[in-house]
C-alpha cells in the first residue's frame, strides 16, 4: 500500500521553473521512443535486400509493434496512477532499450515479430506518463503548451530515425543501427529517477511556482507521493462507462490511422512507388517530420493563447484539433500529384497539419477527468484508441497493395477520410469542463501562454 509522504513546505523565494525541465525530460523519453520503434520501417527496405518480403508480411512486421502496445495501454495508465511516472517511466525505458538493441540478432520474422512486441510492451507507458506528468506538473492554462513541449519527442524522433539508422545501415549494416540506437534509453531514466519528483516534494520547486502550478486545476492532487502516485482508486468500470473516455479513445482511432502511415509504410512510398533514391531519401525524407515539429508547438500555444484570451476551454482545445485534422487530409491528393517536389509539399502539409492537432488533445484528459487520480487512466484508454489505429493502418495498407498491384490511392484516400471522421468526432462528442481558477499570492503573475520566463 502506498503512503503519502507528508507535504513539503516550499521556500519563499522567486518562482522557480522546474516544470519545464520535466517536460523536457518528456520530451526527451519520447523521442528516444519515437527513434526506437521507427527504426523499422527505415531499416525495411534494407532489410528486404536480405529477407524476400512481400507487401502483406511487410505490414504484419510493421504492426507487431502496435499489437503488444494498444493492449498494455490501459494497463499502463492504471500503474502509472498506483505508482507514479518516477517508477513506472524509467522501467518502460529500460525494457524497450533491451527489445530495440536485439534487434541486432534477427535471423528470421519471427525474431523480428518477438522483438517488436517486446518493445511494444515496454513503450506503452510512454504517453499515458507524459500525460500524467503534464497533468501534475502545470496549470490547465499551460497545459497544450507543455504538451506540445513533449509532443515534439514524436517528430524529433521520427525526423532522426531517417538519417541515423539510414547512416548506420550504410555504414555497418540496418542490425548496427538497431544495436545503436538501443543504448540511448540508459542515460535518460537514471536522469530521471535523479530528477523527478512530485511538485509538492520537489526540493527545487518554489511556493510561488507551486502556487502557479496549483492556480486553475480546480482541485489539488492531494495524497500524492514524491513518485506522483495517489492513494485514491478510480475503478475501470466507471471509467468505461464515462462516455468521454469512449469518445477520446474512439477520436484517437480514427486520428492514427491516417498518422501510421508516417510511422510505417512512408520511407517504403517514397523510395519504391516515387522513385527516390536511397539519397534523395535521406536528404528529404525527414522534412515532414522536422515541419511538425514546429507545428506541435505552435498548436500548444495556440490553444493557451486562445483560453488566455478568455475563450472557452471547450473552443480552446476544439480549433486547433479540428482545423488540423481537416488541413491534415490534404494527404488524399498525394496519389494523384506527379512532381516528386509537390507531394513532399503536400505529404509535409498533412504531417504538419496533423501534430498541430496533437498539443490539444494530449491535454484532453486532464481536461474531462472527473479526478486527477484517473489522469493516468484515461490516457491510457485514450492511447489505447491511438494504438489500434497504428495496428490496423500499416496491415491494410499492406492489403490494399497486394490487392492493388501497388496502388497508394485507397490507402492515401482513406487517411484523409479517417481525419475527417476524426475532425467530427471531436468537435461534437468530446467535451471540455470549463476552469475554475483560485487565486495565485499577490504578486505573482503567471507567464503567458507559450513563454518559460519563470
Amino acid at each position: 500500500m502506498t503512503h503519502s509522504t507528508p507535504t513539503r513546505a516550499p521556500s519563499a523565494r522567486a518562482r522557480s521553473r522546474m516544470r519545464w525541465t520535466i517536460v523536457g525530460f518528456s520530451a526527451l523519453g519520447l523521442t528516444i521512443a519515437y527513434l526506437d520503434r521507427a527504426a523499422l520501417s527505415v531499416a525495411m527496405p534494407f532489410m528486404s535486400e536480405e529477407f524476400e518480403i512481400s507487401p502483406a508480411v511487410q505490414g504484419v512486421l510493421l504492426s507487431a509493434f502496435f499489437w503488444t502496445y494498444a493492449l498494455f495501454q490501459i494497463p499502463s495508465g492504471w500503474l502509472l496512477d498506483r505508482f507514479g511516472p518516477r517508477v513506472i517511466y524509467p522501467m518502460a525505458v529500460g525494457w524497450w532499450s533491451v527489445w530495440t538493441a536485439l534487434m541486432a540478432l534477427t535471423q528470421s520474422f519471427g525474431w523480428v515479430i518477438v522483438s517488436r512486441l517486446g518493445l511494444g510492451v515496454g513503450e506503452a507507458p510512454v504517453q499515458p506518463a507524459n500525460v500524467k506528468v503534464v497533468s501534475q506538473w502545470f496549470p490547465r492554462k499551460e497545459r497544450a503548451f507543455a504538451s506540445s513541449l513533449f509532443d515534439m519527442g514524436q517528430q524529433i524522433g521520427t525526423a532522426l530515425s531517417v538519417p541515423v539508422v539510414t547512416a548506420l545501415a550504410v555504414l555497418g549494416g540496418w542490425r548496427l543501427s538497431f544495436l545503436v540506437i538501443g543504448v540511448l534509453g540508459i542515460p535518460w531514466l537514471i536522469g530521471w529517477r535523479l530528477v523527478y519528483r512530485h511538485p509538492e516534494q520537489h526540493p527545487r520547486v518554489s511556493a510561488e511556482e507551486l502556487a502557479h502550478i496549483r492556480s486553475d486545476q480546480g482541485e489539488a492532487t492531494a495524497g500524492s507521493t514524491a513518485d506522483g502516485a495517489s492513494s485514491e482508486k478510480v475503478p475501470w468500470g466507471r471509467l468505461l462507462r464515462d462516455n468521454q473516455v469512449w469518445a477520446l479513445m474512439t477520436g484517437y482511432v480514427f486520428r492514427s490511422l491516417a498518422g501510421a502511415f508516417f510511422l510505417t509504410w512512408y520511407p517504403s512510398y517514397l523510395l519504391k512507388d516515387r522513385g527516390f533514391s536511397k539519397e534523395d531519401f535521406g536528404m528529404v525524407g525527414a522534412i515532414p517530420a522536422l515541419i511538425a515539429i514546429g507545428a506541435t508547438v505552435l498548436g500548444g500555444i495556440a490553444s493557451d493563447r486562445m483560453l488566455a484570451s478568455g475563450m472557452s476551454t471547450n473552443a480552446a482545445r476544439k480549433i486547433p484539433i479540428v482545423s488540423g485534422l481537416a488541413l491534415s487530409a490534404c494527404i488524399g491528393f498525394a496519389p494523384f500529384i506527379e512532381s516528386n517536389v509537390l507531394l513532399m509539399v503536400v505529404l509535409t502539409v498533412s504531417s504538419a497539419a496533423h501534430s498541430f492537432a496533437g498539443a490539444a488533445i494530449l491535454s484532453l484528459p486532464a481536461e474531462v477527468a472527473s479526478s486527477p487520480a484517473s489522469v493516468g487512466s484515461i490516457a491510457g484508454f485514450q492511447n489505447f484508441g491511438s494504438q489500434l489505429g497504428n495496428l490496423i493502418s500499416p496491415i491494410a495498407i499492406g492489403l490494399f497493395l497486394s490487392a492493388g498491384s501497388g496502388s497508394y490511392v485507397g490507402p492515401l484516400v482513406g487517411a484523409a477520410a479517417s481525419c475527417l471522421v476524426s475532425a467530427a468526432i471531436y468537435l461534437f462528442w468530446v467535451r471540455v469542463k470549463p476552469v475554475t481558477p483560485s487565486p495565485e499570492p499577490a504578486g505573482t503573475a503567471p507567464p503567458s501562454p507559450g513563454r518559460t520566463t519563470s
